[in-house]
């Protein structure tokens, strides 16, 4: 089962601290930590191999969905201009 979020404060904070590493995508790469950023719903990192940021988000219900996106999507997140991702619940 799928879902889409709208990006909470939680996520968006998140997001605010990637920007602030102030990394580009190879710099990502070398840091690679797949629980780097962890907050009450959300636990997750940059992942070499996707060249992406994957993460792990906890509902009201504690069901884990899984979701990832791209460095160039985390200033748009911020913004406000990208407010929904894809969820993929854990099977």
């Amino acid at each position: 089962m799928n879902k889409n979020i709208i990006n909470d404060i939680e996520f968006i904070s998140i997001c605010r601290e990637i920007l602030k590493e102030n990394l580009d995508l190879e710099n990502w790469c070398l840091a690679e930590s797949s629980d780097q950023f962890q907050s009450d719903n959300y636990c997750g990192g940059f992942d070499a191999t996707e060249k992406e940021f994957c993460f792990s988000f906890y509902d009201s219900d504690k069901t884990e969905y899984w979701f990832q996106f791209p460095l160039s999507d985390v200033e748009e997140i911020v913004a406000g201009t990208k407010v929904e991702l894809e969820l993929r619940k854990v099977e």
